[in-house]
């Protein structure tokens, strides 16, 4: 792991750093509380569709689980994101989901195939990161939890759902579709969280991912609004969640 640049904000420090792997360089960014010594929980949170690891919600998050629970937290570009290449397959099938979106198309079947070849590179990707990064004496092999919404729960199912470690998840914004193989071998406590008027995932997938989720304690938030819509104080809630499970 080398790091890229440290900067520190509010009580919360930032590591920009590279790791490399299979697939070329992995880019990634490390929160921790300023000062921090020793062994902590860590959350790694999947950002959504078309971002990237700083997008707005994601610092929000960042700062938040670090200056008010002491968590670290990581966050990657994920694969054909951010600054990272993108291959032919990956242009073909964003274009084709676009042109949905314009046209009033389903997009859940598309927005599957685009999760399942992501997910492919980035569960092994996520699981290197976080070997590397509980390596750390300020983060240590602490308990492990993910939060990750959209493409965030589209690559987050697989990677939960093959990662041990992982103790607790906040997952939403995505269906049936893309990931109930894996959703069905999830255990750990669980929220999910739905926009009733999702006009990308529909509403009938939601649930039905939420109902194979194997999780004896799961909890579905759902609010009004589309996709993009979700309300601030569910980060309110999230931080509540993992502080139980992980601290």
């Amino acid at each position: 792991m080398r790091f890229i640049s440290r900067t520190s904000s509010d009580g919360v420090t930032e590591q920009l750093f590279t790791l490399p792997f299979t697939f070329g360089e992995i880019p990634g960014v490390l929160w921790t509380p300023d000062g921090a010594a020793g062994p902590r929980p860590l959350i790694l949170l999947g950002h959504g569709g078309g971002q990237h690891k700083k997008a707005p919600g994601i610092l929000a998050r960042a700062h938040r689980f670090a200056a008010e629970c002491g968590f670290a937290v990581v966050a990657l570009d994920a694969p054909a994101h951010g600054g990272r290449p993108r291959t032919e397959e990956h242009d073909r099938l964003i274009a084709e989901m676009r042109n949905r979106m314009q046209n009033g198309g389903d997009v859940a079947p598309v927005l599957a195939e685009v999760h399942a070849l992501i997910a492919g590179q980035s569960v092994p990707e996520w699981r290197a990161v976080v070997d590397a990064v509980q390596e750390l004496d300020h983060v240590g092999a602490g308990p492990l939890g993910y939060w990750g919404m959209s493409l965030g729960c589209g690559l987050g199912v697989p990677f939960v759902a093959a990662e041990p470690r992982v103790r607790a998840a906040v997952l939403g914004l995505n269906g049936a579709e893309t990931a109930g193989e894996a959703a069905a071998r999830i255990t750990v406590p669980l929220e999910f969280l739905v926009q009733w008027d999702d006009e990308r995932v529909p509403r009938a997938s939601s649930l039905a991912l939420f109902d194979l989720f194997a999780s004896t304690e799961k909890t579905l938030h759902a609010n009004p609004g589309k996709h993009g819509d979700v309300p601030m104080f569910e980060l309110d809630s999230s931080v509540r969640f993992f502080t139980r499970h992980l601290s």
